[in-house]
C-alpha cells in the first residue's frame, strides 16, 4: 500500500514525519486543509536541512547568540544564521536609486492625514454570529434614518452608541493615519467632508456608523526626513532578494525526495 505521505529526505537525510507535523503547527492552512501546511512544514525543514548541510560543508563552527534575555540560539540556529552572514551578499543601494524610487511613489512619503470625526457604535462580538445579526440589523436602521435626518446625529450617538464618545455626541477628536482600525479608516479616507456614510462598516468591534467632520491631508515629507527610513526599507528587501536567490541555488544542486523545492508563488 503507498504510503498517505511520502518519505522526505534532503541529499539522502531523512526528515521525519513527527519532525514535520510539529513544525506544520507553525504553518496556518485554510480549514479543512491540512495538507497544506504539512507541504509548508516539508518545504521549510528541507530548506533549513540544505542550510545546514551547506553551513557543515563550510567548516562553520555554530556560536549560538542571545536572542533576548533567557533565550539564546540553538547551534542549528546559530549555523542557519551564519552561513547567511557569510553568504548573502545583497546589491549596494545608491542614492540615485533610492531618490528614483521617492520620485516614482511621493504618495508614499506624507506625513499622516488628520482626520475629525463622529461615529455610533453598535458592539457585538467577532464570534458571535447572533449578536452581529442584531447589530447590523440595528446599525441598518440607524443608517436609514440618519440618511433622512443627518442633524439626529449626536441624539443618536447617545442614545445608542456602545462607545464612551456616545455621551459627546460621538464625537472623537482629532484623528490620525493609523490611530483607528483599518476598515474605519478606509471609510474615512472615501467620505466627503461633511458625510456621513451610507452604510455601516464592519470591524472587531462591532458596527459604526461614521460621520467625517474635517480631513487635512498630510504633505509629502522631503526626501532627506525620509532618506533613512527608506534606505533601511529597501536595504531589507535586496537582503531578502538575495537570501532567495542563494537559497534557490541551493535547491537547484539538491537531490530531494518526496518534497518540492521549487519557490512558491
Amino acid at each position: 500500500m503507498k504510503p498517505l505521505l511520502p518519505p522526505i529526505s534532503v541529499n539522502g537525510v531523512q526528515i521525519s514525519a513527527e519532525h514535520i507535523a510539529a513544525e506544520a503547527q507553525n504553518h496556518p492552512a485554510p480549514k479543512g486543509k491540512p495538507g497544506l501546511a504539512w507541504k509548508a512544514a516539508a518545504r521549510a525543514l528541507a530548506m533549513r536541512e540544505l542550510m545546514l548541510q551547506e553551513a557543515r560543508a563550510r567548516g562553520i563552527t555554530p556560536a549560538p547568540m542571545a536572542l533576548e534575555p533567557g533565550r539564546i540560539e540553538t547551534e542549528e540556529e546559530a549555523l542557519v544564521r551564519q552561513l547567511l552572514e557569510v553568504a548573502v551578499t545583497p546589491a549596494p543601494i545608491s542614492d540615485e536609486a533610492l531618490r528614483a524610487h521617492y520620485a516614482a511613489q511621493p504618495d508614499r512619503f506624507r506625513a499622516p492625514t488628520l482626520y475629525e470625526a463622529a461615529h455610533i457604535l453598535l458592539a457585538a462580538a467577532p464570534d458571535d454570529s447572533a449578536a452581529r445579526a442584531r447589530a447590523g440589523d440595528a446599525a441598518r436602521a440607524l443608517c436609514d434614518e440618519l440618511q433622512a435626518a443627518p442633524q439626529r446625529f449626536a441624539d443618536l450617538a447617545r442614545a445608542h452608541s456602545a462607545c464612551s464618545s456616545g455621551q459627546n455626541g460621538g464625537l472623537l477628536g482629532q484623528l490620525s493615519t493609523g490611530d483607528t482600525v483599518p476598515e474605519f479608516e478606509v471609510a474615512l479616507e472615501q467620505l466627503e467632508i461633511g458625510a456621513i456614510g451610507a452604510e455601516p462598516v464592519q470591524s472587531r468591534f462591532g458596527f459604526h456608523l461614521i460621520r467625517l467632520d474635517a480631513r487635512a491631508r498630510g504633505a509629502v515629507l522631503p526626501f532627506e526626513a525620509v532618506l533613512p527610513r527608506l534606505r533601511a526599507a529597501q536595504e531589507k528587501a535586496a537582503w531578502l532578494r538575495a537570501a532567495r536567490d542563494f537559497a534557490q541555488g541551493l535547491a537547484a544542486g539538491a537531490q530531494c525526495e518526496g518534497v518540492s523545492l521549487e519557490p512558491v508563488a
